[in-house]
């Protein structure tokens, strides 16, 4: 699962999306808009900035801008960057590979096996789709809706 944190990061990087080219967006009206706490936003902002995704300007029509286009910032440059390494065991990170501790070796291990394909898919997905891909695509109808 990704957290709270990058929902609302990829959350703020749409509305700054959806913003007219130049137009700087304030930080109250992120949060209002997309319903995320003032005081996180801020901390999320600068994490963006600091990353390069977006910019932002002081004064009187100051806000917050992307730095690069919504089509250059992946999902998955986003979540790897708020949440940490893409990979749903140690030993398949990219970033921040680590032995499974409890592994007697990688290459005979079925569990390692299967995420894997799990790995490589999501990344697939993940880095292939942009802010620009998510705010241009119709509602997905291929999303099922789970049953408790």
């Amino acid at each position: 699962m990704i957290s709270q944190k990058a929902k609302y990061a990829l959350r703020a990087l749409t509305a700054l999306a959806r913003a007219e080219t130049g137009d700087p967006l304030q930080i109250s009206d992120i949060a209002d808009r997309q319903k995320i706490p003032k005081k996180f936003l801020e901390q999320i902002l600068l994490d963006l900035k600091r990353n390069g995704m977006v910019t932002s300007r002081r004064g009187k029509q100051g806000g917050y801008l992307l730095l690069r286009p919504a089509s250059d910032i992946t999902y998955g440059e986003v979540l790897r960057l708020i949440d940490g390494p893409i990979a749903p065991l140690p030993c398949l990170s990219i970033t921040a590979y680590r032995r499974c501790e409890d592994c007697a070796g990688e290459k005979d291990c079925e569990i390692r096996h299967v995420f894997a394909r799990v790995a490589d898919e999501t990344r697939a997905v993940l880095f292939s789709t942009t802010i620009a891909d998510a705010i241009t695509a119709p509602a997905s109808s291929d999303v099922m809706e789970l049953a408790d």
